[in-house]
């Protein structure tokens, strides 16, 4: 029984620090999505017909469409990978959720034996 709570505890507590990656992930995507959805908006207002974007370590020049494009390919790959960490995130939860109820469980008739004595 106190193995079975042991080996319960340690998969508790992996699943934790997976879900803790998972999120700082998922926040670090977020982030990339509103600087990508910022970028679109002025791109939007711009009467330019070339703007300049960085490619590795220098700015080349690019014509507005094209990098619109781009720019919503990058968001709607970025947001699909938002949605799927939000779906491993709320699997998680759940499974973490329900690990520590068994714990719970099985620590109450433990803590109530000694008593009965």
């Amino acid at each position: 029984m106190a193995e079975d709570i042991q080996t319960q505890a340690i998969e508790f507590e992996r699943n934790r620090q997976q879900l803790l990656g998972i999120s700082t992930q998922k926040q670090q995507l977020q982030i990339q999505s509103s600087a990508l959805n910022n970028a679109l908006e002025e791109l939007e207002k711009t009467k330019e017909k070339k703007v300049f974007k960085i490619v590795g370590n220098i700015l080349i020049q690019s014509e507005v469409a094209a990098t619109k494009k781009e720019l919503k390919e990058k968001k709607e790959t970025m947001d699909l990978r938002i949605k799927t960490l939000q779906k491993q995130e709320d699997s998680l939860v759940n499974k973490l959720n329900k690990l520590k109820s068994e714990i719970e469980s099985a620590q109450i008739p433990a803590k109530e034996k000694p008593s009965e004595k």
